[in-house]
């Protein structure tokens, strides 16, 4: 089996590498989660909300996934049979030789925050960067101000490394990030 159609599993969730037979499943994610999401996001223009749009991504995505530089897994409940997306997680600029390194990226649907579910789907994505891709070091950089985000990388291991001032151009707006880090300590 290749790296871009594995899935992983955990105790209660399903994390899958989909293509774009799962637009439509996307779109339906993001359009639920679209108020919730914004604060926390580049602006996007509503072409994104599309299946077209996010046809184009997967497809991209998978690119990406196959020539080792990205991995993006969907989260889906195990227990549900109507494969509805509750959230992502990516390692994106995975960057090889000396650095074995990469930043990770999440989000979840709103109602399924507080339950642990992003917890547990990112130490599973950690599990395998760190088992499976040998990376040294995975980087997560979040807003001061997303309590919950930080929490969740916390209760990981993810240690601070300093404030990057106004970062990235979230929202419309250039906002300060908190350089959160978790490094691989079996790798020599």
């Amino acid at each position: 089996m290749n790296d871009y159609q594995m899935n992983f599993t955990t105790n209660r969730l399903i994390l899958k590498i989909i293509d774009e037979s799962y637009a439509e499943k996307v779109v339906e994610y993001l359009n639920k989660n679209k108020e919730f999401l914004t604060p926390w996001s580049p602006l996007v223009n509503e072409e994104f909300y599309t299946v077209q749009f996010q046809s184009r991504k997967l497809k991209e995505d998978l690119t990406n996934i196959k020539d080792k530089s990205m991995l993006k897994v969907w989260i889906f409940k195990k227990e549900d049979d109507t494969e509805e997306i509750i959230g992502s997680i990516s390692l994106n600029n995975i960057v090889r030789g000396v650095f074995q390194s990469c930043h990770m990226g999440y989000q979840l649907s709103q109602q399924e925050i507080n339950q642990g579910y992003i917890t547990e789907a990112i130490n599973k994505v950690i599990e395998y960067a760190f088992n499976e891709l040998q990376l040294h070091r995975i980087e997560a950089n979040i807003m001061p101000r997303n309590k919950a985000s930080l929490r969740a990388v916390e209760k990981l291991g993810f240690e601070s490394e300093g404030l990057a001032k106004k970062y990235l151009k979230i929202n419309g707006k250039w906002e300060d990030h908190i350089h959160m880090v978790i490094l691989n300590e079996e790798m020599e």
